[in-house]
């Protein structure tokens, strides 16, 4: 996952600057906050393979590849091929040896390009492409009028009734809109309206005056302006959707829109609930000192520091603590977080849902990592919506 790998390096880069703090003082532990500050906060264009496709077996219905920690969890799962010119669905392990590093995954089909040996990338979505073309569900391409120009969109129209019950689905940091199309069916279904926006940042969409990412506190103007379009369109109620930073959005819309009384309902995938214990988690996974992940997250929230790394508005971490402000939230929702999610840990969710049981419905997965919850129970998880949304 893109959001990931820009992580991962932020993380390295960062503990190898703030590892000379010591012999060097606070001018080391200066340049590694604002590198790791402004690795947090800058998009990834490039997505680095991360997986080896090493055989393809049993006339393409099965494939072999190189174990890693995405690669041998359970459930159904998609590979970009070729730079993510072509993509494979992928199902269920049949095989896994772990002397020799290796899994073996069933082939449920080759959407576009050529399976074979190289270089790949893993990745949650399992779907790639536009609700037709991956799903077979009619929709239309439409504009979005936002702060920063038009911002396109996919709409979907309800398999039955009259289109009035709007979904707006927002994907996570760094990924596509095709993370949401996991959830189409379900809403289709349901007699949903689905809105699918882009925001600042995303590929091939105006950027920011910053071309950075704001963590939601920016974005949500973004979705603000779906809701807006949603709203003379038809809508008479509207639940929000996100997944990873896509939830930190949502939150922000909830709390700042003028909007946020059209909204009825809300659900979170894997959502960044406290940017503050995402960085912080981050930052013990690659040893990066305490005292430089404070000091990031401090210049990403002041005067002085947003010049250092290289934002517009300051990015005031705080305000995305949903534990610490739950007694500000008012929209019911539910949130579907994994045990085991690797990228954003659960802790902050479980909190959330312990201080506000009024409000929130929490389902708790096993095994699944980082907004993988679908892929690995996906009737548990098509359930649990559909419930909820009834």
């Amino acid at each position: 996952m893109p959001e990931r790998s820009s992580l991962v390096r932020a993380g390295r880069a960062a503990a190898a600057v703030g590892a000379t703090t010591t012999a060097a003082s606070a001018v080391g532990s200066l340049a590694g906050a604002a590198y790791f500050a402004r690795r947090v906060l800058t998009p990834e264009r490039e997505r680095p393979d991360d997986t080896e496709v090493l055989e393809v077996r049993d006339g393409g219905r099965r494939v072999l590849l190189s174990a890693t920690p995405e690669t041998v969890v359970p459930g159904r799962y998609g590979l970009w091929l070729d730079g993510g010119a072509g993509h494979v669905r992928l199902g269920d392990l049949t095989d896994a040896d772990v002397a020799e590093g290796t899994v073996e995954r069933k082939v449920l089909g080759v959407d576009v390009g050529t399976l074979e040996p190289g270089g790949a990338r893993f990745d949650g979505y399992f779907y790639s492409g536009t609700p037709r073309s991956a799903l077979g569900l009619p929709f239309e391409n439409v504009e979005i009028d936002g702060e920063l120009g038009s911002m396109p969109a996919w709409l979907v129209p309800p398999a039955a009734g009259d289109g009035r019950r709007w979904a707006v689905l927002v994907h996570g940091r760094g990924a596509r809109r095709e993370e949401t199309l996991r959830a189409l069916p379900t809403l289709h279904r349901a007699g949903w309206t689905s809105l699918v926006p882009t925001y600042r940042n995303d590929p091939g969409v105006p950027a920011g005056p910053d071309g950075r990412y704001n963590l939601g506190l920016s974005e949500w103007r973004d979705i603000e302006s779906a809701i807006a379009y949603a709203v003379p369109a038809g809508a008479r109620e509207v639940v929000l959707f996100g997944w990873s930073m896509g939830g930190a959005i949502v939150l922000q819309v909830l709390d700042r829109s003028e909007l946020a009384d059209r909204v009825s309902r809300v659900v979170l995938d894997g959502p960044v609930i406290d940017w503050g214990d995402v960085i912080d988690h981050h930052a013990r996974l690659h040893r990066v000192p305490g005292t430089v992940s404070a000091l990031s997250r401090s210049m990403m929230g002041s005067r002085w520091g947003k010049r250092l790394v290289g934002v517009h508005e300051s990015v005031d971490v705080a305000r995305t603590d949903w534990v610490r402000r739950a007694d500000e939230l008012r929209h019911p929702m539910l949130l579907i977080h994994s045990a085991d999610d690797e990228f954003v840990p659960v802790g902050p969710s479980r909190l959330l849902a312990q201080h506000r049981p009024d409000l929130v419905t929490f389902e708790e997965w096993r095994v699944a990592r980082h907004c993988k919850e679908w892929n690995t129970d996906v009737p548990r998880w098509e359930r649990v919506v559909a419930d909820y949304l009834g």
